[in-house]
């Protein structure tokens, strides 16, 4: 396949890269300034982009058969980032031929066991609920997207950050797709970015957000 990455210079990011071109796929990384990230590894093509610019997504995303978003501006009012990335990659993926979207989203939006979201279950922190909502605003834009056959896949509970190194923990292959949230859970990048890939290879959910855990 030929994959293009939004937000390729992240830790879910890279992880997605290693991943598809690990499993043979040409790759397209999409990052700000590609200056910063080097030539890349063989099969892998470094571009600028802007994912807040649906043209740019257009320009970046055609001759694509799938998108990856893992993009993310902590720079940017996250509500602002997030709806205007996620209309710009329905509007340009749209104009580029591309039909499905895996996204990275995140646990804090997602239900818990009871139900609620996490972010509202008593006890969750909330210092960074700002960021929360704007993941959860640009949730809602993909939601009233009709045309985008698209997946929202969030850690359960946060990602392995044991190690200081830039994979967060070792890939064992395995992970388990939930439909709840858990604020105990943990998985290594290189483990979810096998799930991002295994939906963007064979998509199972549609027009759906789920959480993944370490299996």
């Amino acid at each position: 396949m030929n994959i293009v990455v939004f937000g390729a210079g992240g830790r879910a990011g890279r992880q997605a890269v290693a991943e598809a071109r690990g499993r043979g796929h040409q790759v397209t990384a999409v990052v700000r300034d590609p200056a910063a990230h080097g030539g890349g590894p063989a099969g892998v093509r470094i571009v600028a982009g802007d994912v807040t610019d649906p043209l740019s997504v257009a320009r970046t995303a055609v001759g694509h058969d799938a998108a990856i978003s893992a993009a993310v501006d902590l720079s940017a009012p996250p509500a602002e980032f997030f709806t205007a990335s996620a209309r710009a990659l329905i509007t340009g993926l749209a104009e580029a031929g591309v039909g499905r979207l895996v996204a990275v989203g995140l646990a804090s939006v997602m239900p818990g066991p009871s139900g609620t979201l996490l972010m509202d279950e008593p006890g969750y922190p909330n210092e960074y609920r700002s960021f929360y909502l704007g993941h959860a605003a640009g949730l809602e834009e993909l939601r009233a997207s009709s045309a985008l056959n698209w997946a929202y896949m969030a850690p359960a509970g946060d990602f392995d950050h044991d190690d200081q190194g830039d994979h967060g923990g070792a890939r064992t292959g395995r992970y388990r797709i939930t439909e709840h949230g858990d604020p105990a859970a943990r998985i290594s990048y290189a483990d979810f970015a096998v799930a991002l890939l295994d939906e963007a290879e064979a998509p199972r959910h549609h027009h759906a957000a789920v959480c993944v855990r370490q299996g």
